[in-house]
């Protein structure tokens, strides 16, 4: 069964894949992702084998001489995953007013899409100090899918798996205008070939 920092590692291979246009050979390596994900290597390892054995990530090839197998995601599979299952399987839950990043319909993904009113915003929250440029704001807290993504993305900005993240927060979270806009952009930005 998966677990939500399985999703959040699916979308960081996709932002590293697509950033290197589909070259297995210069993705990340598990200790890598582990370092960038805020996460332990252990944790890396045991859901690259759930997303392998949930057909979500394919093994391209081993390297029998560095001793590593090389994975990349089936896309039509995510895509299913992701716009179909994850508001199932990891719904959103809202908390106190917090700082925090903009995620859901407040990120700056959605800035062309939507007018914010004066409501409060969803926001993960994190009250670190040193953001490296992310846009803190005040909001209501939604829990993200792994409580490290705020940190990770802190420490490791990464445009388009910060996108990603939004894009999935509001198929998880949004309304049905609001969720068909996010697939749409989902899809864009998986398509990597």
């Amino acid at each position: 069964m998966l677990k939500p920092q399985d999703i959040m590692l699916l979308l960081k291979i996709f932002s590293k894949i697509t950033l290197v246009k589909s070259k297995p050979d210069t993705l990340l390596s598990q200790n890598e992702l582990a370092l960038q994900l805020c996460m332990s290597v252990s944790e890396v390892n045991m859901g690259i084998k759930r997303l392998h054995m949930s057909a979500l990530l394919g093994q391209v090839r081993e390297d029998r001489s560095q001793k590593k197998n090389v994975f990349v995601p089936i896309k039509a599979a995510c895509e299913e995953c992701l716009i179909s299952g994850v508001k199932y399987f990891f719904p959103v839950k809202l908390g106190a007013y917090t700082r925090g990043i903009p995620t859901s319909y407040a990120a700056p993904i959605f800035e062309k899409h939507f007018l914010i009113g004066n409501d409060p915003i969803p926001v993960w929250p994190y009250a670190e100090e040193n953001h490296r440029g992310l846009a803190l704001e005040r909001g209501l807290a939604l829990e993200p899918l792994y409580r490290s993504v705020p940190y990770s993305l802190g420490k490791y900005p990464d445009r388009l798996f910060y996108e990603l993240l939004a894009l999935v927060d509001v198929i998880r979270s949004g309304r049905a205008r609001e969720r068909n806009i996010a697939i749409e952009l989902l899809k864009e930005r998986m398509n990597y070939e």
